[in-house]
């Protein structure tokens, strides 16, 4: 089995923190630009969080959907993991993990939503299909809802709430089902909107009873097919996803008051793919869903008036 080096083996020179911060910066722009835009909204200590956690995320995602997948092993995960609590044990072994080190010291987060994680990419290693929508529900969760949960405790809980004598000694109310719900919603609209680019490597999310539901062939959506049937999945399927990003929205008002812009505007953005979708006539194989710039600028103000007021 793989081995990483034990902590006071390394001899690795890395990056200083600031370098470190601005290297996750840097990859967060460059490869979710809908994404970094929310996390300009936020405070410098917490967006530059959200950047380290989400170059983690990204790295690990790569491991089954980047350009060295197809070396990428059950064993390779598990040394990943190994990785992983190296950093929670605040031994930084790569230039990404001196800001992520950092992170876990400013912030109270936990390590099992990520190695959750990792096993959500595990389950990229055996499944291609998903028969039903627990089984890929579950995939969303691992891939994706988990990221709502590492990121909460970024965002932080109003404390607003229990200001009064009497209320003090109560519990805040933690939106940890609406931050789960933020990610599966993300998730899904990328299945969305890649069905295209998952089928030209042999994969189908989207699950195997909701294409019988609709007498729809995993041969036609693999040849491309745009038909009614295709139509009538679709929205079927932007249906669901809306539900939980509604479900999401019940949960920003429980944030902090600085975190609450952000995330409805990130909330917005990413809905507004569903919408391209359809304007685009559901043809996800030819054509890749995004929100123009000028869009999204109008978004900004509407999600700013959400969080005063909802």
């Amino acid at each position: 089995m793989l081995q990483l080096p034990e902590p006071s083996q390394i001899k690795k020179k890395l990056v200083s923190l600031t370098e470190s911060y601005e290297l996750c910066r840097q990859i967060t722009a460059k490869f979710s630009k809908t994404f970094y835009l929310g996390t300009l909204l936020m405070p410098p200590e917490k967006r530059q969080a959200i950047w380290a956690i989400y170059v983690w995320c990204r790295r690990t995602d790569e491991l089954v959907d980047g350009p060295q997948a197809q070396l990428t092993t059950v064993e390779t995960l598990q040394l990943w993991e190994k990785h992983l609590k190296m950093i929670f044990s605040g031994h930084p072994f790569d230039n990404e993990d001196v800001a992520l080190v950092d992170t876990l010291r400013r912030f109270p987060i936990e390590i099992e939503p990520f190695q959750e994680m990792i096993a959500g990419q595990q389950m990229d290693l055996y499944h291609s299909r998903y028969e039903t929508f627990e089984e890929l529900q579950l995939y969303c969760y691992r891939v994706a809802g988990t990221v709502g949960l590492m990121s909460s405790s970024v965002l932080g809980v109003n404390g607003d709430k229990y200001s009064v004598p009497w209320q003090e000694n109560q519990n805040r109310y933690i939106p940890r089902d609406e931050a789960i719900a933020l990610g599966i919603a993300n998730q899904l609209t990328n299945i969305l909107r890649d069905v295209g680019e998952d089928a030209q490597r042999g994969r189908i999310y989207l699950p195997l009873e909701d294409l019988e539901k609709f007498n729809y062939s995993q041969e036609d959506l693999l040849e491309g097919v745009i038909d009614e049937r295709w139509c009538s999945l679709m929205r079927f399927e932007i249906e669901r996803a809306r539900q939980y990003y509604r479900d999401a929205e019940r949960g920003i008002r429980f944030l902090c008051r600085d975190s609450r812009w952000p995330v409805w505007a990130a909330l917005m953005l990413y809905k507004s793919i569903l919408t391209v979708i359809e304007a685009n006539k559901y043809d996800v194989f030819t054509k890749r869903a995004f929100v123009r710039i000028p869009r999204k600028i109008l978004y900004l103000p509407v999600a700013w008036l959400r969080a005063q007021v909802l």
